[in-house]
């Protein structure tokens, strides 16, 4: 942990990513223990092969955290962002994703394409300005449709029609699609007002006075 300079009213400690100590940068001693350089911080994986995982620790003991699928973690900034913002070595986006984004003219290049995963009908990838792969995926119950560059449902893509299968039932993947309406104000008041109890009604009867 660092000093925090930059309220002397608050005057507490933070992580160094988060101070600019380029005019302190001395530190104390390093006191590390397993996964944790140092007591307090977030630190890389060992294996520098392994982009998507790192610790965070408190007082030498550490938690294994993993970075959401695409991403990989940051040491710059201490979180999970794109491979191509990460910028570390061996965690390039071709190097986390196997793939590699065609040679396009510039013309589409502009229009950051998108191509299919070969490996995962859900997902695909956008090739930003042309030549930056960064992996997407489309909800639960659909595929990537190449030819119209969208999330479409598998009857509609021959390739991925089987995909949820053994996932999915066929009556999941149809109320997937065809969701039901959901009810109205209008509606959701009328139904209240059916609910509501309704007081019996009364006839007041008048008698005439017998006359003496």
């Amino acid at each position: 942990m660092v000093f925090n300079d930059y309220s002397s009213a608050q005057e507490k400690c933070d992580l160094p990513l988060n101070i600019d100590c380029s005019q302190r940068p001395a530190l104390q001693e390093p006191k590390p223990s397993e996964h944790c350089r140092r007591q307090n911080g977030y630190f890389a994986h060992e294996n520098q092969k392994i982009c998507d995982k790192f610790y965070y620790c408190v007082d030498g003991k550490f938690n294994a955290i993993t970075c959401p699928a695409g991403l990989v973690y940051n040491e710059k900034t201490g979180i999970c962002t794109w491979p191509d913002e990460a910028k570390k070595k061996g965690c390039s986006s071709q190097d986390v994703f196997n793939f590699q984004c065609p040679n396009v003219t510039m013309e589409i290049a502009l229009q950051h394409p998108r191509y299919a995963n070969p490996e995962d009908c859900q997902f695909f990838y956008v090739c930003v300005n042309g030549d930056t792969p960064r992996r997407n995926g489309c909800k639960m119950g659909q595929v990537f449709n190449e030819a119209s560059g969208k999330c479409d449902w598998p009857r509609n893509v021959p390739e991925c029609a089987d995909w949820y299968k053994g996932v999915l039932t066929d009556e999941e993947l149809y109320n997937l699609e065809n969701p039901k309406p959901k009810d109205s104000a209008k509606d959701k008041e009328a139904a209240a007002n059916r609910r509501k109890p309704s007081r019996p009604t009364t006839t007041r009867r008048t008698f005439a006075q017998d006359e003496e």
